[in-house]
């Protein structure tokens, strides 16, 4: 058992952002942060309010699980947020990973760093006059 709790060790702790393809290594209910783009928001009629968000980052993808009062907290990020920084618990069933929002932010504003007049491939587009 030693050996588990000190491999959960080395996971970035928030505010750092933990990349999806390591969403395993965390221990079951341990507080995490993740962020990504928003790729799917979901919020069934039958969810009782329940909204679930997933998020995308270049290592893969993770679920976000949006409870009714933290919705109400964080309604415009959840709404308009394209790039999403959420905080939460980790809950995991079988294979299946989620996260329990407990904070969200929106941090679309930094997908305009991504690209501008030094990105390559924009001078290459304007270059090329399209």
């Amino acid at each position: 058992m030693f050996v588990l709790m000190q491999d959960f060790a080395h996971w970035p702790r928030p505010p750092y952002a933990l990349p999806h393809a390591r969403l395993g290594e965390p221990p079951q209910g341990a507080l995490i942060c993740v962020a990504g783009l928003v790729l799917v928001r979901q919020r069934p009629g039958t969810a009782k309010g329940v909204i679930f968000i997933t998020l995308e980052d270049e290592t893969g993808i993770c679920n976000v699980i949006v409870w009714q009062n933290v919705y109400q907290r964080f309604r415009r990020a959840v709404v308009a947020g394209r790039l999403l920084r959420v905080t939460g618990r980790i809950q995991r069933d079988g294979q299946v990973v989620h996260v329990i929002a407990q904070h969200i932010e929106d941090i679309s504003g930094l997908l305009d760093r991504l690209s501008g007049p030094n990105d390559i491939t924009a001078t290459k587009t304007a270059q090329n006059g399209g």
